[in-house]
């Protein structure tokens, strides 16, 4: 070996331990969100499930009059401390309407049918909610603005006998021409939306609550939309559009990943920029993290480790943008040997877990 050349070797091999002296003591950037759930009940034996396979932070649903609508601080409290014996800490509530359901099923339309007075009384139960969850110290609430549900036609073969959630708008047969809404333009829809925003945030920036609300499942076509409904959140446009009615830190989503997919016409291309756009705007306030294969108009709900997005490069972005809340599975595979879905749930549980501790560890 020559002079030169054992001297560029012996440089070369100062700056590497130099390197990776440098990295060794810059701090590592720590990943922030948590592994969550929302399946219910609320109960003793839900509880211990989610302590045993390591869930700590959850949506809850606290046992509540349906008829009131709304939960008071009493039965939050009484469901936060059953979760506090079981190291479980409630970080999220659902209002008990204002669910993921059809118009025409729902007990409690009056909001998204834009029927007053009987939407202000419901907006006022919304109102009454935020105020106790304040009280009871839980910081966010989900909600979806929702008049068609989930859509879907059925379910298709997947792996291990299990069959998988499927959406193929070109099959799809709806059962009645129109909803009770009627017509629903996107002047319409986002008139009902303001009404509610222009309600809803000002008493959510009072109590200091973060209300997170769920995209459309899934997208359907603008304008002539589906069942006569222009579903205007059926779009990343859409969501940006909802987040600017109502400038504010407790305005935002409940970003199901799974639903933003369903936007997209290459989701394993296109959702780590919708992440980031969202997330680095600090607009993401719980995660639903499913995984689909397909795209938008024609999909199916998989397993988090067999759909077209990269889990390992969605949660680095997460990371990236300094998420802090949970990431939750959503919906499951189902099997009849696991009517129930907890062996699903398990298995996602256990995966976005170990994503979490993995990335957490990468600078």
């Amino acid at each position: 070996m020559n002079r030169r050349h054992f001297v560029s070797l012996t440089t070369a091999a100062a700056a590497a331990t130099n390197a990776t002296a440098s990295a060794q003591s810059a701090p590592r950037t720590r990943a922030l969100m948590k592994l969550g759930c929302q399946s219910g009940p609320t109960s003793e034996k839900r509880l211990q499930f989610f302590a045993r396979h390591s869930v700590r932070n959850i949506c809850g649903y606290p046992e509540e009059s349906k008829e009131r609508g709304y939960a008071t601080v009493d039965e939050l409290n009484r469901m936060k401390d059953r979760a506090e014996k079981w190291g479980v800490s409630v970080d999220l509530v659902a209002p008990s309407f204002l669910a993921s359901s059809h118009v025409d099923k729902t007990e409690r339309p009056a909001i998204m049918l834009g029927q007053s007075p009987e939407r202000d009384r419901d907006i006022e139960k919304i109102q009454n909610l935020i105020k106790n969850c304040a009280a009871a110290g839980i910081p966010a609430i989900k909600y979806n603005m929702s008049l068609l549900g989930v859509l879907r036609i059925g379910r298709t073969p997947g792996r291990g006998g299990t069959t998988y959630s499927t959406w193929r708008l070109k099959d799809a047969k709806p059962s009645t021409p129109l909803t009770r809404a009627g017509k629903v333009t996107a002047d319409v829809y986002w008139e009902r939306i303001t009404y509610f925003l222009d309600r809803v945030i000002p008493a959510a920036n009072e109590y200091k609550i973060r209300m997170a609300c769920h995209p459309h499942d899934p997208g359907v076509p603008p304008i002539t939309g589906y069942q006569g409904v222009d579903a205007v959140l059926g779009t990343p446009d859409g969501l940006k559009r909802f987040l600017s009615i109502r400038e504010s830190p407790y305005h935002g989503l409940n970003f199901c990943q799974g639903t933003v997919s369903e936007m997209l016409h290459d989701p394993g291309k296109e959702i780590y920029d919708v992440i980031r756009y969202f997330g680095s705007r600090k607009k993401i306030f719980n995660v639903h993290f499913r995984n689909i294969r397909g795209h938008r108009d024609d999909f199916q709900e998989v397993y988090p480790d067999e759909g077209d997005v990269d889990f390992v490069k969605a949660m680095l972005v997460y990371k990236e943008v300094g998420y802090p809340y949970m990431m939750m599975p959503d919906h499951v595979p189902y099997h009849p040997d696991d009517p129930g879905g907890n062996q699903a749930f398990a298995f996602a549980y256990g995966y976005i877990r170990a994503l979490i501790q993995a990335v957490d560890q990468l600078g």
